[in-house]
């Protein structure tokens, strides 16, 4: 698949879509199936969800690190994703076992604690390596002036529709009987599977060279030269901004499913009809957003973003509580504008500033250049979070059960606590739009 027919090709646009559902599919397990499944299977604690924020982002941080630096010296994008995307989806489905752990003392329970935590920064290691530097450096390559804004649209689009599908088809294999072993063999059986596709039907574009400056540690640690780093002054500004609206997302949504099943008393599958209705509306506002890309229009729409994602998260703050909502319907019209304002802003977000930031990179240093992207979009922001939502949630959402033990349950608190913080995103973007003004 050379650089000239791959960007019109079915094939390529094929393997655009079914990695990049594959991957985004695992990522929402993960950011969301994977702290409902503490709370069901392991203690209603927003510690260990913490933990395991904290510690998987340090392993995504290294992973990327690492792999970009090796993607760039060897000038191969097709191995990371093809070994990242099997190794990924073996390591889902070994996260599961967890559950299957003797729980019958509180050192037992620690001890469990501790293999969750492990086994999900396993996983994020290698989805890592396969998603966020194999993946992400194939398309950047393959990415054109003309291309950018479709690529830009179906990169900000999957996560949606991998939220939409990972919480409706997720909340259908968990099923009443809590059965979450069974939505992590067939996620992960389905990215092991991917996989092996790019094995044979992924190829790298025809122009890419070996990039080698130096030896290995020389090369690996240039990227941390700050003040070469620095030189990118708009690039630094807009992976500010991705760092701070990202820090907000954090502390509401890893909470989200534990907020609408437990606190508010929705089912699994309803909880995902709300939330995936809100999602398919919204998707559609990435069709004129493409345009107002292609016009150099990033500023004004990241702005729009943020002042939506902002009403959405004050919706859901102050006019959403178990009083006035019906767990038995997917009619809830308060909750449902909330995620809907929620979505439209994260989507406008993510589309805007992937193409904006993609833009940007070094053509010499892609592969490392996602490995800085990844520190201000999963390392800052899932460390510093758990920093303002675990506090958040314990000194609001504290309850006894009928059993004398004590839970927390994410409350309203964490979504103006998310509110507070988004909006804060607006001062990096006033400096990158500065900076974007002098080309």
């Amino acid at each position: 698949m050379g650089k000239n027919n791959a960007k019109s090709s079915i094939g390529f646009w094929a393997l655009i879509w079914l990695l990049g559902l594959a991957g985004q599919l695992c990522w929402n397990m993960e950011n969301q199936w994977f702290n409902t499944f503490v709370y069901a299977k392991i203690a209603k604690d927003p510690t260990i969800i913490s933990w395991m924020l904290a510690i998987s982002a340090a392993a995504t941080t290294v992973s990327t690190f690492l792999f970009g630096c090796v993607s760039d010296r060897k000038g191969n994008r097709k191995t990371l994703v093809s070994v990242g995307y099997i190794l990924w989806g073996i390591f889902t489905i070994l996260f599961g076992t967890t559950e299957f752990m003797n729980k019958g003392s509180n050192s037992a329970l620690i001890g469990i604690a501790f293999a969750v935590v492990a086994a999900d920064a396993i996983m994020s290691f290698f989805g890592s390596m396969g998603n966020d530097i194999g993946f992400n450096a194939w398309i950047n390559d393959h990415m054109t002036p003309d291309n950018s804004g479709a690529l830009g649209a179906a990169l900000a689009v999957q996560p949606v529709i991998g939220t939409i599908v990972g919480t409706i088809a997720g909340g259908l294999l968990v099923g009443a009987d809590d059965n979450y072993m069974r939505l992590f063999t067939v996620i992960g059986g389905s990215v092991i599977l991917l996989g092996i596709i790019s094995l044979f039907g992924m190829k790298d574009v025809d122009n890419l060279k070996p990039s080698i400056k130096g030896s290995f540690s020389e090369q690996f640690f240039s990227i941390f030269n700050l003040k070469a780093y620095l030189q990118h002054r708009e690039l630094v500004f807009v992976n500010l901004m991705l760092a701070v609206y990202f820090i907000s997302f954090n502390v509401y949504f890893s909470h989200l499913g534990n907020f609408m099943i437990y606190y508010l008393g929705f089912t699994a599958d309803t909880m995902g009809l709300i939330e995936g209705v809100g999602l398919i509306v919204a998707m559609f506002v990435t069709i004129p957003a493409i345009k107002l890309i292609k016009a150099d229009r990033s500023s004004l729409l990241i702005f729009a973003a943020i002042i939506l994602n902002s009403i959405g998260l004050l919706i859901i703050g102050l006019l959403v509580s178990p009083t006035n909502v019906d767990p038995s319907t997917v009619w809830n019209p308060n909750l449902m504008a909330g995620m809907l304002f929620v979505g439209i802003g994260y989507i406008l977000f993510l589309q805007t500033i992937t193409v904006w930031s993609k833009r940007l990179y070094p053509e010499d240093s892609r592969g490392q250049f996602e490995g800085i992207r990844i520190v201000f979009y999963v390392l800052i922001p899932m460390v510093i979070a758990p920093l303002i939502s675990n506090p958040v949630i314990k000194n609001s959402g504290e309850f006894v059960d009928e059993y004398g033990f004590t839970e927390y349950l994410p409350t309203n608190a964490v979504f103006i606590a998310g509110l507070i913080v988004v909006l804060l995103t607006l001062i990096p973007l006033y400096f990158a739009h500065r900076e974007h003004q002098k080309l």
